[in-house]
């Protein structure tokens, strides 16, 4: 089956592309073509006054729409899935939080045997946030199950083949040698709920920790005689820096300040969402602990931010007009930087060999189509 794109404006992290029809077939880009191409297709999708960009990638989400990572449900992350894919994300990364060592096991093997959704976004791995974080900046992640790190638990995370990227602070006793155990298995790394010092995080960085979990939130700060964690995540070219885009965790100035400074090539939007995200305000949980959302601010019952409300769309949306970049810069940093730091060669760009993970974005860039692996999953 030949799918052709036409009548759109195809914006890729380099340049937007104008005449230009995008063909797909088996699951894959095939062909990038001028629009007076006669090659023929078994369906034609009309995106006149519309974008035609790659779907978005999110590396850092705990849930939506009532779900959560956590629940260690297939109906948990298949409604996740559907969720997503409704604001434009093709593909993500389920995220647990620090939590009793049965409970990430059993988030992490129900992930493992959870079959793709046929109707939402595919999820790539387990992202592990905790429990191997500085009890000095435990964020929204519970200080009851703030631990050293275990090999014996860690191990059984590792022979999921599931986890692909996993949240620890460096500077704590035993990291190092988790790095260098999951580093060695392709497995990813980043700095968060830290308080490592310029040192340790430039270190961290020459050993394989390239991310860092939600910029500015829960780590080290920054000072001009003591760069901290935030200085050595800003200044070292080796870290991809995540970033809460939702205009709440982190000040539209400091989101600019953060692009700026790293560049759309080592700035990775992310949601942080949990379980709220797309319902009303009211008291919901994440992990074990209540949380109450109150105009789309999700608190625990200290007062602390517990993860975000917002789509991954909004997001592009709102990066936009905070650090006044252009469409293409800001979708890089939803699409192709997240898939470069993540390995994932044949996703996050209109290419020819690329996943048809593709969606349609109106003049306001609401997402009004979202295609994975070829076939149509969302249609506004």
């Amino acid at each position: 089956m030949r799918t052709r794109i036409t009548g759109g404006q195809l914006v890729t992290p380099q340049e937007i592309i104008t005449g230009q029809t995008l063909v797909f077939e088996n699951g894959k880009i095939s062909a990038i073509e001028p629009d007076s191409s006669t090659m023929s297709a078994d369906t034609v999708i009309d995106a006149r006054g519309m974008w035609v960009a790659p779907g978005l990638i999110d590396v850092h989400v705990h849930g939506g729409s009532g779900h959560d990572t956590m629940d260690a449900t297939p109906e948990a992350i298949h409604g996740m899935a559907r969720f997503f894919a409704e604001h434009g994300v093709t593909s993500y990364f389920p995220t647990t939080m620090t939590a009793p060592p049965d409970a990430i096991i059993n988030a992490i093997e129900n992930v493992a045997r959870c079959p793709q959704p046929a109707d939402g976004a595919q999820h790539l791995g387990v992202h592990v946030e905790g429990p191997y974080i500085n009890t000095a900046f435990p964020g929204a992640q519970p200080s009851s199950d703030i631990r050293l790190p275990d090999p014996a638990e860690y191990r059984r995370w590792l022979e999921s083949g599931v986890v692909k990227l996993i949240t620890v602070a460096p500077e704590i006793k035993g990291a190092a040698e988790l790095i260098e155990l999951a580093v060695s298995q392709g497995i990813e790394f980043a700095a968060g709920h830290t308080g490592a010092s310029y040192e340790e995080i430039t270190e961290a960085a020459d050993h394989g920790v390239r991310q860092a979990t939600h910029t500015f939130n829960a780590m080290l700060g920054l000072h001009h005689r003591n760069p901290g964690t935030l200085g050595g995540v800003l200044t070292d070219d080796q870290i991809y820096a995540q970033i809460i885009g939702d205009g709440i965790h982190v000040h539209p100035a400091m989101v600019k300040l953060l692009v700026r400074a790293k560049g759309a090539k080592r700035t990775i939007l992310i949601t942080d969402s949990m379980r709220a995200a797309g319902l009303q305000d009211g008291l919901y949980t994440l992990g074990a602990q209540p949380i109450t959302v109150t105009e789309g601010v999700a608190r625990t019952a200290s007062g602390a931010l517990a993860g975000s409300t917002a789509t991954l769309d909004a997001v592009l949306r709102n990066v936009i007009q905070f650090a006044g970049i252009s469409l293409p810069e800001a979708l890089a940093m939803g699409t192709a930087t997240p898939a470069e730091a993540m390995g994932l060669t044949s996703k996050g760009r209109l290419v020819a060999g690329a996943d048809a993970d593709i969606i349609l974005l109106d003049e306001n860039l609401n997402v009004r189509m979202t295609i994975i692996g070829g076939r149509v999953i969302y249609r506004s």
